[in-house]
């Protein structure tokens, strides 16, 4: 019966933080959609276009910009702009991404993969699978829309 007491009383207090555990379900959409709506001399009359689809912005004086389109995930939305010098891939930024720390740290790793590849074709970072995907995706979607 001494050995009883301490026992329940450790375990409830074990319990208690998982019980007030509250997993990441994402960033709601204003929160997320705020990188992207500061205004950029490049991206003027593309921000009253639907987000949605690619669109791109050419004569800048970097390359082509291309956005991709916005893909919504699990964790949240993402998009991708990406800088095209010729047909090479000269910079890719996040313009909408997860608020995580996995997705903070995978970002880095996709956009240089992406650099070394020039292309979508890049590695999943692990732990940040559905981020990878949605990158991917966007990425993909603004390379499509530079080639039409």
């Amino acid at each position: 019966m001494k050995r009883a007491i301490p026992v329940l009383v450790l375990s409830v207090a074990g319990l208690i933080p998982v019980w007030r555990y509250e997993p990441s379900l994402g960033t709601p959409t204003t929160e997320a959609a705020s990188p992207a709506s500061t205004p950029s001399a490049e991206s003027g009359a593309a921000e009253s276009g639907s987000s949605d689809s690619g669109s791109s912005d050419s004569g800048s004086a970097a390359g082509t910009v291309v956005k991709g389109s916005t893909v919504n995930t699990d964790k949240g939305p993402v998009q991708v702009q990406v800088t095209f010098a010729g047909d090479r891939i000269t910079a890719v930024k996040m313009l909408q991404q997860p608020n995580h720390p996995q997705t903070t740290a995978a970002v880095p790793q996709l956009v240089s993969e992406t650099l070394e590849a020039q292309s979508a074709d890049v590695d999943t970072v692990s732990g940040a699978t559905i981020t990878s995907d949605g990158y991917r995706e966007s990425l993909q979607a603004a390379i499509d829309a530079k080639g039409a």
